[in-house]
């Protein structure tokens, strides 16, 4: 039987405004997928803004985001470039965290 490889979608949330409130450049935004385009062959995104809301301690955030989501091979190196890209997106958005998720999935 065929070894067959394992996949896991890699997701992160891209903020549209600085925690200061102003706009991320339309550049940036590019950038970044265009950097997932170029490393997996393959990215997309949704077009539609995500309004995350959270809490730190007593105060009150609000996020307009977008998803954007790449399906890769499991491997060490990939979970490696995606931690390491997480570090590197924080400080070129400028935020104090952001949200990177990854799930296993079929390919059939």
């Amino acid at each position: 039987m065929k070894n067959k490889k394992r996949w896991r979608r890699y997701e992160i949330l891209l903020p549209l405004l600085f925690n200061d409130k102003r706009p991320v450049p339309r550049k940036l935004l590019i950038e970044t997928i265009r950097e997932l385009r170029d490393r997996f062959a393959a990215v997309s995104s949704e077009t539609q803004v995500i309004n995350g809301r959270w809490l730190r301690g007593r105060r009150a955030f609000r996020d307009d985001l977008i998803r954007v989501y790449v399906d890769a091979e499991e491997t060490p190196a990939t979970r490696k470039f995606f931690a390491d890209f997480k570090q590197k997106t924080k400080k070129r958005f400028q935020q104090t965290e952001m949200w990177l998720t990854s799930h296993p999935i079929d390919v059939h």
